[in-house]
């Protein structure tokens, strides 16, 4: 098993592998049964709480001048690697490589301007915070070229969401709000699992997994 992975990703993914030789019937292929729908929501709950805790510890560290930033920055980048393996065994490996990529340049923008917010660099903020939003609209275009039971206007306005969210968490540390900074994360934390719930509703839909 790789360093990192967990048992549950690795039990989902075997899975959904087994899912799509099921789905598309190739001669010879085993007949498997499909992962639950339960599977699904909690694999996806898991990479969703992966993410917003990574991106805290990251920020934490980033606002507080510790070294272990860079540590926390690679696991989040890791996530994204699991986010993407999730994927691939239902829409394909390019699919999956693609999604990562996209993924990994929300982490590298996101770093970038977390950095510029603190040094007060108004204008790397500026610039960090549209090419957020840009990368946001492509990740909710490619989803929702993948999966037509996911509307794109809703999965950018979710991201959008999340991105103005991680923004003031970055802003609560920095000013030392820490009651704002709880609520903020608190907040963070329920909207990743309203996204990690769509998404994993989306493939269930479109793949009829059962409870």
């Amino acid at each position: 098993m790789k360093r990192g992975v967990t048992p549950r990703l690795v039990v989902i993914a075997g899975s959904l592998y087994a899912c799509v030789s099921s789905l598309q019937g190739a001669p010879g292929a085993l007949r498997y049964s499909s992962p639950s729908s339960q599977t699904m929501r909690l694999s996806m709950r898991e990479l969703w709480t992966d993410q917003v805790v990574w991106t805290r510890q990251y920020i934490v560290a980033v606002v507080a001048g510790d070294p272990s930033a860079s540590v926390a920055l690679a696991r989040l980048m890791r996530n994204q690697d699991d986010i993407g393996n999730v994927v691939k065994p239902l829409y394909g490996d390019a699919a999956g490589a693609k999604l990562t990529q996209l993924l990994k340049q929300h982490v590298a923008i996101a770093s970038e301007l977390s950095a510029a917010v603190k040094a007060g660099d108004a204008g790397t903020q500026a610039s960090a915070n549209k090419r957020w939003h840009d990368n946001a609209g492509d990740i909710a275009s490619f989803l929702a070229g993948a999966n037509p039971n996911w509307s794109r206007p809703s999965l950018e306005a979710m991201l959008n969401r999340h991105l103005a969210l991680t923004k003031q968490e970055t802003l609560d540390r920095l000013r030392q709000n820490w009651t704002a900074d709880q609520v903020t994360f608190d907040t963070i934390l329920g909207q990743a699992m309203e996204m990690a719930d769509a998404l994993a509703n989306g493939i269930i839909k479109q793949f009829a997994l059962r409870a």
